[in-house]
């Protein structure tokens, strides 16, 4: 793939006014369409502290949200959502251990603030009614998954449940080992016509087994995702840039600086200001929040991460055509996977542009 990155010694021929970089109507139609979606502010909610299966370096069962006592109270779930809008809070994302355990829950939430994403494995169907994203979690093929989350024909459930409802995003978690059980897996929910995203393995603190990426397992992914991202253009939501940015040798936070509070000490403006992580007891943790808590932040190539740090850094793109077309193509790709109803359109740039101030990766 070298030969199609993007010259980093290119970038600094000139320098780009903004009017200039959005003078091509495909990338100001593009600007434009994504721009109206700025109004998005995000928090994370821990709907229950239940799961009907344990995987292998689970983010949820790390550190002391596993311990706290869930609230079952539809009124106070109800409440803490009124008080979320009135602060500024647009977007919900319901995760936990497992959501789909406390269905009317979601629904008081979908209630109060109907623009969200619901995080769930997909052993269990979450009801209509409840029209957020609906991310489905895929480790692998049913072999690997039967290894690693201890649940028998896991893929095959999660494609009955879900695959004829216009929620579904199912999302791959490349792991160390399971790079090449893509193309299985891919391949099975395309002619169930799915629509998939990819994710990063990012360790929980403390952990060093055998999931956790090298720098081999990067590269190796890293061409896997542009091969299905050619193969299947209309099913796999992703860019260049994402691969380029969640399978760097840097995590997300070396490459553009965590917006989140758990690494963000500013209260002034963005998510510093405005993010929180409830626990299942309504209660939160400034010194913990982020979007996958107990995560090692410096492993953390995670693709809901990514979909907020990434985004915000459009000052950093706005500096060269190219690199701005990057941008636009992680942008697009970020609402077409969190945003009901947002189509994502042919990708604006389609081959490797580092990250700005950042070398390419050698090996790439």
């Amino acid at each position: 793939m070298g030969n199609q990155a993007f010259a980093s010694h290119n970038i600094q021929e000139k320098k780009w006014k903004f009017s200039e970089i959005i003078s091509d109507p495909e990338v100001l139609n593009r600007w434009e369409k994504t721009r109206k979606f700025f109004f998005l502010r995000e928090s994370t909610y821990d709907m229950s502290n239940r799961c009907n299966i344990r995987c292998e370096g689970c983010y949820y069962f790390e550190g002391e949200k596993q311990f706290a006592k869930e609230n079952q109270d539809p009124l106070s779930w109800s409440a803490l959502m009124k008080s979320e809008k009135e602060r500024g809070i647009t977007y919900v994302v319901l995760a936990g251990a497992e959501p789909s355990m406390v269905p009317d829950l979601l629904h008081t939430c979908f209630q109060e603030i109907p623009l969200g994403c619901i995080a769930t494995n997909g052993l269990k169907q979450i009801p209509r009614a409840i029209d957020y994203t609906v991310h489905i979690s895929v480790w692998g093929n049913d072999e690997t998954s039967f290894s690693i989350r201890k649940a028998k024909n896991m893929l095959k459930t999660q494609i009955e449940n879900y695959k004829n409802d216009p929620r579904a995003i199912f999302v791959y978690t490349f792991t160390r080992e399971n790079i090449d059980e893509v193309y299985e897996v891919a391949r099975m929910l395309v002619e169930n016509d799915c629509v998939l995203t990819f994710n990063m393995f990012s360790a929980p603190v403390g952990y060093e087994g055998h999931l956790r990426h090298t720098e081999e397992s990067l590269v190796h992914t890293r061409k896997a995702m542009l091969e299905l991202l050619e193969k299947y253009p209309e099913n796999v939501l992703f860019s260049h840039y994402n691969a380029v940015a969640h399978t760097h040798t840097k995590g997300l936070h070396e490459l553009y600086s965590c917006s989140y509070p758990r690494l963000n000490p500013s209260t002034d403006i963005g998510l510093g200001r405005s993010f929180r992580h409830y626990r299942a007891d309504l209660n939160w943790n400034r010194d913990m929040a982020c979007c996958v808590p107990d995560t090692d932040c410096a492993d953390c190539r995670h693709y809901a991460a990514g979909s907020a740090v990434v985004t915000a850094r459009l000052f950093r793109h706005a500096t060269h055509p190219e690199i701005f077309k990057a941008w636009l193509d992680y942008v697009d790709t970020y609402l077409s996977v969190w945003v009901r109803g947002y189509k994502k359109e042919a990708n604006l740039c389609n081959y490797l542009v580092p990250p700005p101030g950042i070398e390419p990766d050698r090996k790439i």
